[in-house]
This record gives structure tokens, sequence and C-alpha cells, in this order.
């Protein structure tokens, strides 16, 4: 009996496949980084085609890794950067544009016009979503307006639109199966979370036409099986949710109050408020954590566009470190006395600020100001920006107080520096799992559970283990003042500050 499950976390800035044990353990992955466009200030946007090569080819290339063939996988379980946006040829398979990727402000007219008519009351209550070029929908209009012959096209039924997830089962299945899942499908703005259905009136406020959209399914279902071609067998494709519903699930935030937040290009923290719809009155999102038999588990979600990309600008950009993992070290040799704030709002500043014209800003530079105070005002300000999320969702999140414990996961958490800061700017605990890779082992368990090789949420909730736990250290004043001087600096950051009303 076939016993392995395959993880296909397909990223911002990469794709990865992860082949997990009949024991859940990881056992081989391979990763493939890809190309990321700016064709203009705000604009960001993926090759759909190099996606896909990153994608099989690092199927291929774990599978070879752990010695097993496509007949030992029970399943595959897919996870995905959200709100990415795709359409294509429903005959051919080929893409019109190039992806827009989640973190472009294009669409930021677009929502302003909509804003303006009065509709974002109407998007809120039945999407959870507020009107931000963040969401797919915007971008699929653009795509239909700007795209010669796109929107002729769709209203004939010939294209189809899908987020990455979407993409890839077509994809996988040799273009059988339009599927999505109901994470993915709640970052549209065009998906009732309410009722669970796509919103005629809201596509028809966004101009994009129902015969687009895909079929939505659980988060552990059949999404049908890969082409024989690909793998060299079929393989069933049995669990997708969104990149931060997937970790919230690996990290077995199983209960109503859990929370947990994920560092990667950015950061995203999600509290499980259980079967409850919690309009957030702090520009959080109230979103689907998950979809399981039926049932609809709720979240409050805060998005931070920029975490670990601040560490990629520092090397790719700066060129002060080498390696992400540098710049732990080169922030431990900052001036104590120094305080830089950096303000990373490279693509906008998401919740609870919500300033799509805002951009990045440094603050507090000294003469003596130098590579390791920047680089410790980067990870500082990953930590900032998750202090003003959870006390957004503790406002919004009456069973909640100030002392949540938080799991975190991706690629951050591993620097121990950054880690007790933000428990210390917390004044919370902050838990940090064994396994950190929640994500794909989210995605895994979807599939896993559903193949009937994995067990059910309670037993793979007993499963969660914490490597280490940081518990705020920072005196009080101190992390008050570095609070109000972070404050400060995000006001002066905002794109109305300074302006004449």
């Amino acid at each position: 009996m076939a016993k392995h499950i395959i993880a296909i976390d397909q990223g911002t800035t990469s794709s990865r496949a992860i082949i997990f044990g009949p024991d859940m353990a990881p056992i081989a992955s391979a990763q493939k980084e890809f190309t990321q466009h700016f064709p203009q200030s705000g604009w960001v946007e993926h090759d759909p085609e190099e996606i896909w090569e990153s994608v099989v080819w690092s199927v291929r290339t774990a599978l070879e890794k752990a010695g097993i063939g496509a007949e030992d996988v029970a399943g595959i379980g897919i996870t995905n950067q959200r709100e990415t946006t795709l359409l294509w040829d429903r005959a051919t398979g080929t893409p019109i544009h190039n992806a827009i990727v989640w973190q472009d402000r294009r669409t930021a007219p677009i929502c302003e016009a909509l804003r303006t008519e009065g509709h974002e009351a109407k998007f809120s209550n039945r999407t959870g979503l507020i009107l931000d070029p963040y969401f797919s929908g915007t971008k699929i209009k653009w795509l239909l307006d700007s795209v010669d012959g796109a929107r002729e096209k769709a209203e004939k039924g010939e294209l189809a639109f899908g987020t990455v997830d979407a993409f890839l089962i077509w994809r996988l299945t040799g273009g059988k199966k339009h599927l999505t899942d109901a994470t993915n499908a709640s970052r549209t703005l065009i998906y009732n979370i309410r009722e669970n259905r796509w919103d005629e009136e809201l596509a028809g406020l966004l101009d994009v036409p129902l015969s687009l959209l895909p079929d939505v399914r659980d988060c552990a279902d059949d999404f049908g099986e890969t082409d024989p071609a690909l793998f060299g067998a079929a393989i069933p494709i049995l669990g997708v949710a969104g990149d931060q519903q997937a970790a919230t699930i690996g990290q077995a935030c199983f209960a109503p109050g859990m929370l947990k937040s994920t560092y990667g290009t950015g950061c995203f923290a999600v509290l499980n408020t259980g079967e409850q719809f919690v309009a957030s009155e702090n520009r959080l999102l109230t979103t689907i954590a998950y979809r399981l038999d039926g049932k609809t588990t709720y979240a409050l979600e805060g998005s931070i566009f920029i975490a670990g990309a601040a560490v990629q600008w520092l090397r790719d950009e700066l060129g002060i470190v080498k390696s992400a993992a540098d710049t732990g070290p080169l922030a431990q040799e900052a001036d104590p006395n120094q305080q830089v704030y950096l303000v990373p709002a490279f693509t906008g500043l998401g919740a609870p600020w919500w300033d799509p014209d805002a951009r990045g800003a440094i603050f507090g530079l000294t003469r003596g100001s130098g590579a390791a105070e920047i680089a410790r005002a980067a990870l500082e300000s990953v930590c900032y920006q998750t202090y003003d999320l959870l006390s957004a969702m503790h406002k919004d999140w009456a069973g909640k107080d100030g002392q949540t414990v938080l799991r975190v996961d991706g690629g951050m958490v591993a620097s121990d520096w950054t880690m007790q800061f933000l428990a210390d700017i917390l004044h919370a605990p902050v838990d940090r799992p064994t396994n950190l890779e929640t994500t794909a082992l989210g995605a895994a368990w979807l599939a896993g559970s559903r193949a009937g090789v994995w067990p059910d949420a309670e037993g793979f909730a007993q499963s969660w283990a914490r490597d280490k736990r940081f518990e705020p250290e920072m005196d009080g004043a101190l992390r008050a003042r570095k609070l109000e001087g972070w404050a400060d600096a995000v006001r002066r950051t905002l794109s109305g500050y300074g302006r004449q009303e």
C-alpha cells in the first residue's frame, strides 16, 4: 500500500516538494527559485511557465532523492502563495499574461473607485476582506481590461481564472480539473465566505464573468489525479490550502483562540475563531481557516507584506549580507545606543494600516549608523509589525488577552535573536516547533488524512512538538520607548502624512 505523501509548496520566491514518510517525517525535498519581475514601481509578476517548470522539477527531484516511485505515493497536498492571479486559455492551457503577484499594487485605482462608489462594506460583509490591491478580484479585472481580446474571450467562456493552486491542478491533471479550495477562494473578493459560494453581485461589481471561476472544494478532498506521464504513474491530489491556512493546520491550531504567525516573504498572523465569523473593527481580515467535511472554521488574519523580503533586500539590493543567515549575527553587533527604524513599506503597508501608497523609509540614522544597525532595524521591523497585528487581534477577539502564546514558523524563526526580540516586544511567550516546515506539513496532513494514511486532527495535534519557548525579558520602560518610536516612524511613512487637508 502506498504510504508516502508529497507536499508541493509553491511559494513567492521558490517552489518546493517535500516527501513525507508513513511516520509523518520528511525524508526528501527539492527546491527551485524562480525569477521575480518588477515591470514598474509597485508591480510584481511571475512567469507561470517558470513556476510550472520549478514545481515539476522539484517533485521529480524529490522522488529521486527519496528513492521511491509515484506508485509509492498515496497523495499530493498543494499549498501556495495566495491571491497571485492567473488567466489561461482553456483550449491550450497557455496563460494570457504573467501571473500578477499578491504583492502587486497596480489595481489601487480600481479599489479606490469601488470604495468611492460605496461598495467596501458589501465586500467586507460577504468576503471578510477589504478593498485592497492585495486580493485577486481586482487583478482579474485588470487583466481582462488590459490584455488585448481577454474580455471578449472571457465572455465566450474561453478563459479560466485561478490562483496558483488552481493553475497547478489544471496542469497536473492535464487540463481535466478546474478546481480550487475554500481557503484560496476566500482570498479573491468574489467568494461569499458566510454562504460558501461565488457571489454573483460581487463578481458583477468587478466585471468578472462567473464562467472564469473554478469549482470550490473542501481542503481535504478529491482534486483529480496527475497525468501519469509527469511522474511515471497517476497520483491523487487530495489536499489544497493557501499557504497561511496550511501553516495554521501544520501548527495544529485547531482550537478557537490558537494563534500562529509565519515569517516568509511576508508575515501572516492567523487566529482561529472557530465557527464564528468575527467582523474586524481594526482593519484585520476575516477569512476561512479551513473547511473540512463541509464544516467551515473561520479566522482573523493580519497580513504584513514585507518580512523575509526585507532580509532579501539587505542581501540583494544593499549587499550588506551574503546570506539571510548572516543577518542575525550582524544585528547583534549593532550599537545598542542607536535606535534605527526601518519601515519596510516597499509595496505599501498591510494590516492594520492598508496604505498601498506608503513607501519604505529609514528613521533615526546618525553618522555612526552602518550595516549592523540597518540589519537590526530590518529584523526588528518584522517584530514591531507583528505587535501591531496582535494588538488589533486582541481588540477584535474578546476571548483573548495580551498573554497569547504565539506559535511561529518560517525561515526567519531559526534566528534566536529575532525570536527573543519578538517575545520582548509582544510581552508574550513565543513557541518555536521542532518542525519548521509547517506550511508543507499542513498540506501533507490534508492529503495524508484524506488518503487514510495519517491520523485525524486530534491525533495530528498530539504530534506537535516544541523546540524552544522564548519568554519576554525586556524592561517595560525600554519596550514602551521602542514601541513609541516605531509608531512614530509608521505615522511618518503613511502616504497622507504631512499633507494639508
